[in-house]
This record gives C-alpha cells, sequence and structure tokens, in this order.
C-alpha cells in the first residue's frame, strides 16, 4: 500500500482543490479503509458555495472547520484495523459508516439521541473528522459502522447514506394508511423518500413535486401516484382539488427552497403534518400565524439517519429499495471540479467519485 493518497482539501469557500497528502496514521480502535466511492450530497455543494450554514453569517456561527477532506457519503474496504472494534470488522470486510460520530458524553448522547449529539461531529466538513473524497479514510474510535454485502453494486452501497436520510425524514412525517401526503423535492432524498413511503408506510395518495419532469419520472416510476411540475401547472390548485379542497394530511419539503416552505404551509390541512428535512439555500420568512392561529399544523424536523442504516441495507437485500437510474453520473477522484459542476445541473441526480 502506498504511503502518500490522493484527497479532495477545503480550505474555506470556494477554496478545494486535489492534493497528494499522507495515508492517515492509525490510533486505537480505528480502522482504514481504501474508499469504493464517494457521493455528492446537496450539503456539500451548498459548503463549497459558502452558504451560512456552514461558514457562519446571517447571525450562525461556522460549522465548518478547515482544512477538511469532504464527503459523508462514503463507503469502503477494511484495510487495516489498530486494535478492538465493534462489529466484527475483519480486513478486506466492506463498511460503511454513519455520518455522525457522536461523542457519547454530551446532553443528547447520554440520553440516546446520538443523531443531535452536541458537538455533532459529521464527516467531511471538520479538519479532525476528514471525509470521503480521498483514496483513503480513517473511522474513528466511537464512529458508528455497519456491514456492506459483497453482492451489492457501487450504486446501491453508495445510495445506503441518502436513502437512510430519506427512510427518517418518512418517520417523522408519522404517515398512516388513509393519508394524502405531498412531497416536495425529486432528487436523491426524495426518491429515497417515495421508495421508503411504498415500502413501509404506505398512504391512501403520494403526490411527488420538482421543477424537473425527468426526476418526476423517476418518482413515478418508484411509486408515486402523481407528479406535478409546479414550474407548469398549479400544483397547489391541483392539490386542493384532489383533497376536497381541504389540502394534503402530509406535506414534506426535501428541495431546499425557501419557497418550498410556504408551498407548503399553503398545502397541508389544518391539523396537518408539515416535515422540514431540506439543509436550505437562505432563509425562508413566512407568517408564523400560519402554523398556529390559521392552521394549527404539526412542525417536525428531521436530521441524519438514526437506526435506518440497516432497514435501508435490507431493503437493498430484499429489493424494496432500488438504485435503478438514482446514481446519474459516476467520475474519478481527480474530476472533482468536473463532478461538482455536474451535480449543479439539471441532468443530474445522484453524483458519486470513485477514487
Amino acid at each position: 500500500m502506498s504511503t502518500t493518497m490522493k484527497a479532495v482539501v477545503a480550505y474555506g469557500k470556494n477554496q478545494y482543490c486535489l492534493e497528494e497528502k499522507p495515508v492517515p496514521i492509525l490510533h486505537d480502535g480505528e480502522m482504514l479503509i481504501r474508499v469504493e466511492a464517494c457521493g455528492i450530497c446537496a450539503g456539500d455543494i451548498k459548503a463549497y458555495d459558502g452558504v451560512a450554514r456552514f461558514w457562519g453569517g446571517d447571525g450562525m456561527p461556522a460549522y465548518a472547520e478547515p482544512p477538511f477532506t469532504p464527503g459523508h457519503e462514503f463507503f469502503g474496504r477494511v484495510v487495516t484495523i489498530e486494535g478492538e472494534v465493534p462489529g466484527g470488522f475483519r480486513v478486506g470486510d466492506r463498511v460503511i459508516s454513519e455520518q455522525i460520530v457522536p461523542c457519547g458524553s454530551c446532553w443528547y448522547c447520554r440520553r440516546g439521541m446520538t443523531w443531535l449529539c452536541g458537538p455533532h461531529n459529521v464527516y467531511g466538513f471538520k479538519n479532525y473528522l476528514n471525509g470521503g473524497m480521498a483514496e483513503y479514510a480513517i473511522l474513528p474510535k466511537g464512529s458508528v459502522n455497519h456491514h456492506v454485502p459483497d453482492s451489492f453494486t457501487l450504486e446501491e452501497a453508495a445510495l445506503i447514506e441518502p436513502f437512510a436520510c430519506s427512510l427518517h425524514g418518512v418517520r417523522q412525517a408519522q404517515i398512516s394508511a388513509e393519508d394524502t401526503v405531498v412531497l416536495a423535492g425529486a432528487g436523491t432524498l426524495g426518491l429515497g423518500m417515495v421508495q421508503a413511503i411504498r415500502a413501509f408506510y404506505p398512504c391512501r395518495k403520494l403526490i411527488v413535486l420538482d421543477m424537473m419532469d425527468e426526476r418526476l419520472a423517476l418518482a413515478k416510476k418508484f411509486g408515486a401516484d402523481v407528479v406535478l411540475n409546479p414550474g407548469k401547472t398549479d400544483a397547489l390548485g391541483k392539490v386542493l382539488a384532489m383533497t376536497e379542497e381541504i389540502g394534503c394530511d402530509v406535506y414534506i419539503e426535501a428541495t431546499g427552497h425557501p419557497a418550498a416552505v410556504q408551498q407548503g404551509l399553503d398545502m397541508v390541512r389544518k391539523g396537518g403534518m408539515f416535515v422540514e428535512f431540506s439543509v436550505m439555500s437562505g432563509p425562508s420568512t413566512i407568517d408564523w400565524s400560519i402554523i398556529g392561529d390559521a392552521k394549527e399544523i404539526t412542525i417536525r424536523g428531521s436530521q441524519l439517519s438514526p437506526d435506518c442504516y440497516e432497514p435501508v441495507i435490507e431493503g437493498f437485500r430484499s429489493r424494496k429499495f432500488t438504485s435503478e437510474g438514482v446514481v446519474s453520473h459516476k467520475f474519478a477522484l481527480t474530476d472533482w471540479e468536473k463532478a461538482y459542476q455536474t451535480a449543479r445541473t439539471h441532468d443530474a441526480v445522484k453524483v458519486v467519485l470513485v477514487p
């Protein structure tokens, strides 16, 4: 094994480059993996662009701590293990790590809410927790790791992390069999939600909204009853017409666009459920009296993917989930800039880097 590796390194917003750097040195309780692939998340793009959520501003503290190697949607094969590691892993095993490494000692961790861990150390945003846009990566002590079947294709394995997030978002919606559900956004995460709803939480009617017809076609293929393009049709009017002018029971916002928040408040019925899933591209200004006095809406957030990796892995194994058409582009690590550019385009769904 080489002593050096190629890795994308972020020094600040819009300041990313490919470097040759030493392969990380293991410490007790850690695993070194050879990265097979790393997906590019919408959050990775927004971090590159300098959104305040990551770099500070608009009253928000900085989350990113450069220099770091980005990427939290990665998996690979174990190369070396130092000391004792939970999970029975051996050299050569395929492994994926949950995107957050919980501290184990904060208020949230002590109460079992590790996905809300106070320090909130997610791979690929901190200089002490590098991500998977590299040839090798360390899974540190305390990381939560899962076996990936050798039978899984690269595409299936690459979608475990995003689909686990999708499943958690769907769980937060508390969907019942009689519900009409509107899902705004048919990107990778939205398409994972369509599949999760059909596999685990079937509803009376599933309506999917997106501005891209190609994504809507995939949503329809995966089980959406109705697909609507708000850029071409009166989506609000159609949803109201399909619900006796009452509105949908559940609205899930998975677009990342602030306008989708107001759209959801208009679409959801009185006493309905609104799930906010996205990392927003900017602030959303709304009339909060709609939530309370006008409609008494229940608002729930969704963050990461607690207890969702194993159900998704089993879902791919049992064919309840499919990767067909979702991984739209694959690039070599050396082409990371082109990969980032492609991830912004209308014809891209999930873009992955293959070191």
